[in-house]
């Protein structure tokens, strides 16, 4: 799949953003969708992913890095090709390029793993 990824902006401490990603390509609702985050000099940092609904198994799975858990919430809709990702409770140490990435096998943390990316969005929280 081909990703685009875009609604990043600047914030103030507290606020919040929702990203957008669009994807374009076959078996979208197969794949694992996936945010990271890079700050200036950093290594890429999982975020969060969602996996697939086979209908079976309690619908998507979602799995977040210590870090944003209880303030981002990803979703995806699968008619739409697009996953979100609703960042609340914003703090300037969110501040990075975040990208989406998507992969049909691999539900990791590790972004060596994820086949597609698409383009990074800069979010700026400011104190």
């Amino acid at each position: 799949v081909q990703l685009q990824a875009y609604g990043g902006g600047s914030v103030q401490a507290g606020g919040s953003l929702r990203l957008t990603c669009a994807a374009s390509g076959r078996s979208f609702s197969s794949h694992v969708l996936a945010w990271f985050q890079q700050a200036p000099g950093k290594e890429r940092e999982f975020v969060g992913r969602i996996t697939w609904s086979d209908g079976r198994s309690g619908g998507w799975q979602r799995y977040y890095a210590d870090s944003v858990k209880g303030r981002f919430t990803i979703s995806r809709d699968d008619a739409k090709n697009t996953v979100y990702l609703q960042m609340n409770s914003l703090k300037p140490e969110d501040t990075a390029v975040y990208y989406c990435a998507a992969d049909q096998f691999y539900s990791g943390t590790y972004y060596g793993q994820y086949a597609s990316w698409g383009q990074g969005t800069l979010v700026t929280v400011s104190s």
